[in-house]
């Protein structure tokens, strides 16, 4: 299976998440169709980037080889899941923002509760848990089959006029950049939430 496409240079990390839209990725049991993804540049390219300063204990994955897994803790709460591209070194990556359960319902309904089928993996938290992966995926191969994660074809191929584009959520810095890409009118795409600073007490 060729995955060349992700190590094109970060500077393509757009085309790179776009591509992404309509792959499958899957892992324990569930296999998620890709709806909604986020790109992020690396060093001194993207002020939004976890790797925009250089390389960190918590950030060195990112500055690996392009197909491995990186996973980060958010708000104390949340596992979120990106997909490591671009050339090694360059720390370009690819957020997991939302896809479809195609396989493995009943497992994902399970870990998330009662809630809709759009909602099982609308929004990255929740996707991550769909999948049942955590600090453990981190730095693993998504593409050679040897990690918990594993990213194959699309089914249903995604053509560009299906594709939409908009700012990217949460973020403090750089967050009008248009590197959010998502299927348009897919139920399963997450809302748009502006980040807000928080007011200090």
């Amino acid at each position: 299976m060729d995955h060349s496409w992700l190590r094109a240079p970060a500077a393509h990390v757009a085309q790179t998440a776009q591509t992404l839209l309509g792959w499958e990725v899957s892992a324990n049991g569930v296999r998620i169709r890709l709806t909604e993804v986020e790109a992020y540049a690396g060093t001194g390219a993207d002020p939004a980037s976890h790797a925009h300063r250089g390389p960190t204990p918590r950030t060195k994955v990112m500055f690996g080889p392009a197909g491995h897994a990186y996973t980060y803790f958010v708000f104390g709460v949340h596992w979120c899941l990106n997909l490591v591209c671009g050339g090694e070194g360059e720390a370009a990556a690819v957020l997991l923002r939302a896809g479809e359960v195609v396989d493995g319902l009943d497992l994902a309904r399970k870990r998330r509760g009662e809630v809709a089928d759009r909602d099982l993996a609308r929004g990255p938290a929740r996707l991550v848990v769909a999948l049942g992966v955590d600090a453990a995926a981190n730095g693993t191969s998504v593409v050679d089959g040897t990690g918990p994660l594993l990213l194959t074809p699309p089914t249903r191929p995604v053509v560009p006029s299906e594709v939409s584009a908009g700012p990217r959520v949460g973020v403090a810095a750089a967050h009008e950049v248009p590197w959010r890409f998502w299927i348009t009118g897919d139920p399963t795409v997450s809302p748009y939430r502006r980040h807000v600073p928080r007011r200090r007490t």
